[in-house]
């Protein structure tokens, strides 16, 4: 025994067929939200603007630059220890053996009279 046939499914396959084309007017419409919703090509300052609007990335930033000074900062700290160390040794040397003085003393003549 079959079960006998649902009005509603002649009807759908009857709407099937009578579906009408897509009209150019909602082809249009359908093409100008794409564009709409496409990212727009933004200038390179805005595009830095915007990560830098977001807090974690600020922070990030921050962050960098600061470490970065202190590193800078120890450099510098570092070659002017170096300095210094490189002139308390020579005094030192100066201190305890003055013929050391005397030669530094010829060697700054002899390339003062070369200069002239």
């Amino acid at each position: 025994m079959t079960p006998p046939p649902d009005p509603l499914d002649t009807l759908l396959d009857d709407w099937k067929r009578r579906t009408p084309a897509t009209p150019p007017l909602t082809t249009e419409v359908w093409r100008r939200i794409a564009l709409a919703e496409e990212p727009a090509r933004r200038a390179w300052w805005e595009r830095v603007h915007a990560v830098f609007a977001r807090p974690s990335f600020a922070a990030a930033f921050i962050a960098a630059c600061v470490l970065l000074g202190l590193f800078l900062a120890e450099v510098r700290r570092s070659e002017r220890q170096t300095e210094y160390n490189r002139e308390l040794m020579q005094s030192y040397l100066r201190l305890i053996d003055p013929l050391l003085e005397a030669a530094d003393r010829n060697t700054s003549l002899s390339e003062t009279a070369a200069k002239s």
